[in-house]
């Protein structure tokens, strides 16, 4: 990582959420410009869907880590394939903050918009501070453009802006300009205004502009003319904020070199880090890696990703519907390989059956569920933690299966490789529980070394593992490991081992087929009692000054909730915080903490899910705080919340 520079605001490093940048000491470069040194910003790129806004927000968060900031992203698309171009439900919008120190969230508000039509700008003012600053592509304030989203007289004149620092740039028109050499028609000069964009946002906060260079020759390298259109407009953008007088100052953002442990780091999506964390576990298990996968809203990359890696034994299998997904996946497990089927709410209904067989046959399974909003097809592209209690209950009969749930993007890789365990150990289906903020928002992950993966190895089984009465050595496929209750994977054509399978009641030890008061009531507790004892670690929790109140938490809540934490920690307030990263079973140790509080407050993007459930179980007064608009809480947000429930 390259070297910090100490922040002008020490009062405020590590105080996650704040509404704006804090300004330090001015000084002057080599030019004429100033160059104002800032500790963070949120800067929220907003346009058409048509118009490359996430690929232009990629391109900065990829040069910003690259520059060794602390960032977070939070992506935001419409659901629709291609919205009518101008309104308010086509706006796609991309929000980064990236600081000099360690942050946790994408911000509350930003501190630059940079909007690209009066749609764009019409959905995202209300979200900005006074004083932020606003950057307009006047080429599309047309009577006509305005009058779609309900401006009756144009905003950049009436006034109704005055609070802000407003920068009206005609973008589509030097953009066209700075491209007037090359044989693109103007429509095909007018879609590189992002790259014309983006490079003037990277001359105004000092990125990097190699990898973005890099990155447009290899992608448009089929297409040279294209190519050098996309990297001419770039540098235009780049030398517009050079040379004009209405950008008189730039910024400065040092590494956040003290916010990272030492190690190599790289930008990572939860999709991605989730894929990765797939394959390491089927290496670290020697075992093929097979998805079985149904297209669907936001966990599709996952499905694209692992197609790319077939040098690592990954075989992707894009079935024709959800239930031939996890059909096939539960096929694979049977088969002996690490099975994984991904999906998200409206896909694990239809699987419900399947996960239920997969509960009989007691066999391996990932169903990796990407949350989305609800209910039915609900809204594909925003976020939500509503899935866990169809995760915990959705399939009918006693079948309990174990959750995991990710906290941050980067930690998507861990909880992969812990389901991953559950599974394997265990021989059983686990339900991974992330959702479209991680999937889709990113952060710096340190890649670990190889020998800090866990050890997955697996013994199949390899002959007779029974002694009958008479001495007769069989092979009983339900016969358990005294510790983990797991039973023995044989793989399909090995010699003596062959068994029945099925959804049918199993008999003990045998595995035959039995209708048995008995031995149900038997196999239905001794499956719950497997997953009840699951070793799962005690629950940490952050408590420095013995507070009579804990905010408990689960899934991609923790940025917010350990953002307004520090928040209120640094007025004074003494709060502590515990995170779930199990969900079932529960850590051993989370009565004994709850009731260790005189409040317990529980921050969900749902209704109160975890809540109703740590009520039924540990009868604690847990108070639920709910929000379910489709995007992730705000820190500020949470922060008075809580401390409502401190002075409450």
């Amino acid at each position: 990582m390259t070297s910090q520079v100490s922040s002008p605001a020490e009062q405020a490093d590590g105080v996650d959420g704040t509404d704006g940048s804090v300004v330090g000491e001015q000084r002057k470069p080599s030019g004429t410009k100033d160059v104002r040194r800032l500790d963070r910003v949120i800067i929220r790129f907003a346009g058409d869907s048509g118009d490359g806004m996430q690929l232009t927000g990629d391109r900065f968060t990829s040069e910003t880590a690259s520059f060794g900031n602390d960032l977070s992203t939070l992506p935001n698309f419409p659901a629709e394939i291609r919205a009518p171009a101008g309104t308010l439900p086509g706006v796609s919008s991309f929000q980064l903050h990236f600081a000099d120190h360690d942050i946790l969230t994408p911000g509350d508000a930003p501190n630059v918009l940079v909007a690209m039509n009066p749609a764009a700008l019409a959905a995202n003012v209300a979200d900005l501070p006074r004083g932020a600053e606003i950057i307009v592509n006047t080429d599309e304030f047309t009577k006509r453009a305005m009058q779609k989203v309900g401006y009756a007289a144009s905003p950049l004149e009436d006034g109704s802006l005055d609070g802000y620092q407003l920068h009206p740039v005609p973008l589509t028109t030097l953009t066209v300009e700075a491209l007037k050499e090359f044989d693109l028609s103007r429509k095909e000069a007018e879609r590189s205004k992002n790259m014309f964009a983006l490079g003037l946002l990277s001359w105004m906060y000092h990125r990097p502009t190699e990898g973005t260079e890099k990155f447009l020759k290899s992608k448009f390298a089929k297409k040279p003319e294209i190519a050098a259109a996309n990297l001419a407009a770039f540098r235009a953008g780049w030398n517009f904020g050079e040379t004009t007088e209405d950008f008189a100052v730039s910024y400065e953002v040092a590494p956040a070199a003290k916010a990272f442990p030492v190690g190599t780091y790289r930008n990572i999506s939860g999709n991605l880090a989730l894929a990765y964390g797939l394959i390491s576990a089927s290496r670290q298990a020697d075992l093929p890696l097979f998805l079985g996968s149904y297209p669907i809203t936001p966990a599709s990359d996952i499905l694209h990703e692992l197609s790319r890696h077939k040098n690592f034994g990954v075989r992707t299998f894009q079935a024709e519907d959800e239930i031939a997904g996890i059909g096939a996946a539960l096929g694979a497990a049977f088969g002996g390989s690490l099975a994984v089927t991904t999906t998200s709410g409206p896909g694990v209904a239809l699987k419900s059956e399947t996960i239920g067989l997969a509960v009989s046959m007691e066999l391996p399974l990932l169903i990796v569920d990407i949350q989305r909003g609800g209910p039915s097809t609900g809204l594909p592209t925003k976020t939500e933690q509503a899935d866990l209690l169809q995760a915990m209950f959705g399939r009918n009969g006693e079948a309990p299966v174990p959750i995991v749930a990710p906290r941050t993007p980067a930690d998507c890789f861990d909880a992969a490789l812990e389901a991953a365990r559950i599974a394997l150990t265990y021989r059983t289906p686990v339900m991974l529980l992330s959702d479209g903020y991680l999937a889709n928002g990113s952060e710096p992950w340190r890649i670990p070394e190889l020998d800090e993966l866990p050890d997955l190895t697996v013994q199949f089984a390899q002959g007779p593992n029974h002694t009958l009465t008479d001495g007769t050595e069989v092979f009983w496929p339900y016969k358990r490991d005294p510790q983990t209750l797991a039973r023995p994977w044989a793989v399909p054509g090995t010699p003596g081992l062959e068994h029945r399978i099925g959804g049918i009641e199993k008999e003990d030890g045998t595995g035959n087929i039995s209708y048995s008061p008995a031995n149900h009531d038997f196999m239905v507790r001794t499956r719950q009692a497997k997953v009840d004892g699951i070793a799962v670690p005690d629950l940490e929790v952050d408590d420095p000054h013995e507070a009579d109140t804990l905010v408990l938490g689960w899934g991609s809540t923790y940025g917010p909730i350990t953002a307004a934490v520090r928040r209120l920690r640094t007025a004074g307030e003494a709060i502590a915080q515990a995170h779930l990263r199990h969900l079932n079973p529960f850590p051993r140790n989370l009565g004994a903490v709850l009731k260790s509080y005189d409040k317990v407050v529980v921050p969900e993007m749902n209704l109160g899910q975890l809540a109703l459930l740590v009520r039924a179980k540990y009868l604690v007064d847990a108070r639920s705080y709910n929000q379910v608009n489709g995007m992730p809480f705000k820190a500020e947000q949470l922060a008075a919340a809580l401390k409502e429930a401190i002075d409450g």
